[in-house]
């Protein structure tokens, strides 16, 4: 059975109003799901019931998110990354009008700018019957779902999370789709950043997720054309459909 999921088009936006957003979805489906565990245990404990706040309660649950959008210039750096990858100097971002927040997923710097598809599905991994690691696997599917559709071959890499291009080629292989997640009690946030019409100058001033022996690369590059991000962007709606089993509702 598939799974009700809000589909939310959040158009440009920078990244820290965008952060926020996902922020106040994330705090409230942790809450709404530990008012629900807190109900179920009273009603195993006391063989009681509380329906009045049950609709509340699941209402809630049921609105999991799937935020699509694009960002304005911007540099996100993981938890866990290191700050020498970012190789240019603070105040030249500022000079060139690219934000730079320190974030917390996982992973190390990434670049998130115009003409790129960012997606961050915030939803229950229990709903779905999974767990995080299978959730990287199945958001790296949907990106190599998408590019099929283009004739590009995407590719995993069982040490580098994201999606490739030439992946077992240490001369070749080059990312096309990074992706970064944070989940807590099995509720998911942030999510992947698929290059199409990307400008990639912007990743000769970072290790891209820490890497400084591997390439960049885009839709458009790889078509030598630029290809209609709404197409791409419905593409890729339809792979997380397929994929995880989405049945999309209104915001």
């Amino acid at each position: 059975m598939s799974k009700e999921v809000v589909l939310e088009d959040l158009g440009k936006i920078r990244y820290k109003n965008a952060w926020d957003y996902q922020e106040e979805i994330f705090q409230n489906l942790i809450k709404a799901k530990a008012l629900k565990s807190e109900k179920r245990r009273i009603e195993l404990s006391q063989n009681g019931s509380s329906k009045e706040s049950n609709g509340i309660v699941d209402a809630v649950l049921v609105k999991q998110y799937l935020l699509c959008c694009e960002h304005e210039n911007v540099y996100t750096l993981g938890k866990s990354g290191d700050k020498q990858n970012l190789l240019i100097a603070r105040n030249i971002c500022e000079s060139r009008g690219i934000d730079l927040h320190e974030i917390d997923r996982g992973g190390d710097i990434t670049y998130h700018g115009p003409g790129q598809i960012v997606v961050y599905p915030i939803i229950d991994l229990e709903e779905f019957n999974i767990g995080i690691k299978s959730y990287i696997s199945m958001l790296e599917d949907v990106v190599i779902e998408t590019l099929k559709a283009f004739g590009i071959k995407g590719e995993k890499d069982e040490k580098a999370m994201g999606v490739w291009i030439d992946a077992g080629n240490k001369i070749k292989a080059r990312k096309i789709c990074a992706i970064g997640v944070k989940a807590s009690r099995y509720i998911t946030m942030h999510g992947l950043a698929l290059n199409v019409n990307t400008d990639l100058s912007f990743f000769d001033y970072i290790n891209p997720c820490g890497f400084t022996d591997r390439g960049v690369t885009s839709i458009e590059k790889e078509l030598n054309k630029k290809v209609d991000l709404r197409e791409v962007s419905e593409i890729m709606r339809n792979a997380f459909a397929n994929v995880f089993g989405m049945k999309w509702i209104e915001p």
